[in-house]
């Protein structure tokens, strides 16, 4: 299940800021706010580019003459700006010729621009030879059920990526060969999803293996382009319960395949090799499990034959050296690292530079370290997240843009040394101090059992009273490893800003399995997906009621997807905490959900029969008491209406209060297939806020078209 981006009013905190302690500043305008009226606030920092080396970096910047965008080459010393002409050694290479082919789907070029692959609706796979015109096809058996290189609808979702637009093919560094998987779907239970549309109305069989029920088999080939109707296929047995990540191809045109055993905790990159035979490189093993959808897993190193391996395996995301062939040569770095993401390998230093948290989890610093473990450095500095990070060439500068909850976006110049050279912009104008902002702070919540201290975002509503009692409204996601509260800056503008002028709280808070708490955290969630979870949110909302300036009577709620999950189960198994909820496109019990995601943290039904019991939000529908609004797509391939529909027919049994609303034909992402219904969602979640949490009627401009 991935992170669903909901309707830009209401659910996502999109505006942190500083505390105006003067009086007589204005307040913005509905149109200001959601009409795109010009505030003045806002502006963009400057347009790096990137770097022409380690003294020169390059910008993009208005030609004062002509008012064209053109691309300077600025002196870090100096500050001097030059037009910038790129030499002919950096010219692009000249485009891959387009190409129009009927039903294709994906089409990619080969490294060296000569070949395109590319599958097509028959479900089979292609290769084009650009100077020959010519098409060649890799496979023939496709069909409704066998898909070659193109993803089965549980590795598009939950390993291969939404990014990957359900391409399963990949090329290799020297352009002659081609890996790509094949999926069986024929064993796969078919899901129908109902839709209204004509008289009769018409089913889409979805094939979408549900938790025990039976996977894609699947197979790993590899074609050279002098042969592509010759296919070799890797030695695993297709008829195991198993699964197989994105390969990686090393730089020598050798192919790596990630494989995992059905259980999720078991990992070993296997080598394959012209025959198709295959040897062990890595192998991993948790008491837990281990992510396969990891995309940034590996870095080869390319004057040696070595690799930069990132796992969470000593419960941080920590960084090790290996030999190609599997030999570990040492750990590089040791600590609570989180979300560590390498920038640059510099391997005649024997250097790397790389962006993690670890002095605050709710921050991210950029490091370097050496390759053999010594010499840790934070080179980024304050108390700011440092959300991103342009190096020079030789790691001799770098630019960072950086910043907290009080302060606004700012681009800096730093030298190898971590000291700030220039400032180089910021993101807002002197035009903010005319405007009441509202402060937004972050605090810590101890968890119930005293292991955590849990990070708790609140945004306080403009000229805030502590003698005065407000209503708050709680903004979640919660899924594992997917936190939201970070200490930066998030804007000025849209909806936060208006509630905070209406007399609203709003707040965010990020459980044990966030990600703060790297994969220490995130165990304790193992067979049990939820239940920590909401505990923890039930100790941050008992937290808040304990504040004299909350009223608790109004504590809502609100998520989607895993968001929606916690939102449903804080109006039962926490009906104690929270008092009002919208749960949209909610998975309501884990063994609606798919395979992959579901048994990597739950295990099997048959495996788990009281793990999924005790998360399921019918076991708790009994308790609730406050105000739920049910909001799902009819369409919805991801998480099933069927999720909602059993909650509901539960909540009735029980003779419950509750609202339901509707989207027949959207997806996951409500909205998407209509605008009138994107308006739709949000003036009804905006009625809904006004009706029960600030009392009072939603100003006509809302309704407006």
């Amino acid at each position: 299940m991935r992170k669903m981006t909901l309707p830009a009013l209401v659910i996502g905190l999109s505006l942190l800021s500083t505390l105006n302690t003067y009086a007589q500043k204005k307040a913005f305008t509905y149109e200001q706010l959601f009409k795109g009226a010009a505030t003045n606030i806002n502006q963009p920092l400057p347009a790096i580019t990137g770097w022409v080396d380690d003294t020169h970096y390059i910008e993009r910047r208005k030609d004062e003459a002509d008012g064209k965008q053109k691309l300077y080459s600025i002196d870090v010393k100096t500050g001097t700006a030059v037009l910038y002409t790129a030499p002919a050694t950096e010219t692009a290479a000249p485009p891959a010729p387009s190409l129009t082919i009927k039903d294709a789907r994906n089409i990619t070029y080969s490294p060296d621009k000569n070949w395109a692959a590319y599958t097509k609706t028959d479900n089979n796979l292609y290769i084009y030879d650009v100077a020959a015109k010519k098409e060649s096809a890799v496979t023939t058996d496709g069909s409704a059920t066998i898909l070659n290189g193109y993803a089965s609808w549980v590795y598009y979702e939950e390993i291969l990526g939404r990014g990957s637009r359900y391409k399963a093919f990949w090329w290799s560094p020297d352009s002659k060969q081609l890996a790509f998987i094949r999926f069986d779907d024929a064993n796969v239970p078919v899901f129908p999803i109902y839709w209204s549309d004509g008289q009769h109305g018409y089913l889409e069989n979805e094939r979408y293996p549900k938790p025990g029920d039976k996977n894609p088999e699947v197979k790993i080939g590899v074609v050279s382009v002098a042969d592509a109707t010759k296919t070799t296929w890797a030695d695993f047995n297709q008829k195991e319960d198993q699964y197989f990540g994105a390969p990686y191809w090393t730089l020598d045109s050798k192919l790596w395949v990630q494989w995992m055993n059905r259980g999720q905790d078991q990992l070993i990159i296997y080598q394959i090799d012209q025959a198709g035979g295959k040897t062990p490189i890595y192998k991993e093993e948790q008491k837990t499990w281990i992510d396969l959808d990891e995309a940034s897993r590996i870095e080869f190193l390319t004057a040696s034959k070595q690799f930069v391996l990132k796992s969470d395996k000593d419960g941080w995301e920590n960084l090790y050296l290996y030999q190609n062939d599997g030999k570990l040569v040492n750990q590089i770095t040791t600590g609570n690292f989180w979300g560590t993401s390498i920038y640059k390998i510099d391997e005649k230093a024997k250097v790397i530079y790389f962006r993690a948290r670890k002095e605050n989890s709710a921050r991210f610093d950029f490091y370097k370290i050496n390759l053999n473990g010594t010499g840790l450095t934070r080179l980024s500095f304050g108390d700011y997240s440092h959300d991103q990070v342009n190096l020079s060439p030789n790691g001799k500068y770098f630019i960072t843009t950086y910043s907290n909850v009080s302060t606004p976006p700012t681009m800096a110049l730093v030298d190898a040394k971590g000291k700030v050279v220039r400032e180089l912009g910021k993101g807002v104008t002197a035009t903010i101090n005319e405007y009441e902002i509202p402060k937004t702070e972050l605090v810590r919540v101890k968890s119930t059992d005293g292991l955590f201290d849990l990070p708790v975002l609140i945004t306080y509503p403009t000229n805030f009273d502590p003698n005065k009692k407000y209503p708050v409204l709680v903004s979640i996601y919660g899924g594992p490893n997917a936190g939201t509260v970070y200490d930066r800056w998030r804007g000025v503008g849209g909806a936060t800003q208006w509630w905070a002028q209406e007399g609203m709280i709003q707040v965010a808070f990020d459980n044990r399995s966030s990600g703060h708490f790297g994969k220490v955290g995130l165990n304790y969630i193992h067979r049990i997906l939820g239940k920590y979870e909401i505990e923890d949110y039930m100790a941050c909302g008992n937290w808040l009621k304990q504040q004299p300036w909350v009223d608790g009577t109004k504590l809502a709620i609100t998520g989607g997807s895993f968001g929606g999950y916690m939102t449903c189960m804080a109006l039962t198994y926490g009906a104690s905490v929270f008092t009002h909820g919208i749960a949209n496109a909610s998975v309501t019990d884990w063994q609606l959900y798919d395979t992959h995601y579901t048994e990597r943290f739950m295990d099997t039904p048959g495996e788990n029969a009281e793990g999924y019991k005790v998360t399921a939000v019918n076991t708790y529908a009994d308790k609730y008491v406050g105000l739920l609004r049910i909001v799902h797509g009819t369409s919805d391939d991801n998480v099933h209406m069927q999720n909602s529909i059993q909650f509901i027919n539960k909540l009735e049994e029980l003779r419950k209060h509750f609202e339901f609303m509707l989207y027949p034909g959207e997806r996951h992402g409500i909205g998407g297939n209509s605008q009138n219904k994107a308006q739709h969602i949000r003036m009804e979640t905006y009625s809904f806020i006004y009706q029960n949490l600030l009392g009072k009627t939603m100003p006509a401009q809302f309704t407006q078209r």
